[in-house]
């Protein structure tokens, strides 16, 4: 289930409290957006339990997507220990997303 970000002190806070962390920017007139999401949860909710979701609306909360120079939608961040490790944005296959994390992820929690 993917928590609301509602300004930056919460992404921050988010990033330094979680081991990992996957951050999924849109907003609610992008239908890629919409079909995407979904499909992005179930993928990490069956083989990346661990992940936090989150998700921040670039047009409502503007300085989230600004701080993190996201400039399309959809866009996807991971973190990992405070880290971005994967950055995927307008384009984003299920399984390319799912071999991008699975090596940092298994080091970490494996």
């Amino acid at each position: 289930m993917y928590v609301d970000l509602k300004n930056l002190e919460e992404f921050n806070s988010s990033n330094k409290e979680n081991i990992a962390t996957l951050i999924y920017f849109s907003h609610e007139k992008c239908n890629v957006c919409k079909v995407l999401k979904p499909k992005v949860e179930e993928l990490t909710k069956e083989k990346f339990p661990k992940i936090k979701l989150l998700y921040a609306d670039t047009v409502k909360y503007p300085e989230i997507a600004a701080q993190n120079q996201i400039f399309a939608v959809p866009t996807i961040l991971v973190f990992f220990d405070g880290r971005e490790s994967i950055r995927k944005s307008r384009n984003i296959g299920l399984k390319e997303l799912e071999d991008l994390l699975k090596r940092p992820y298994g080091l970490i929690f494996d």
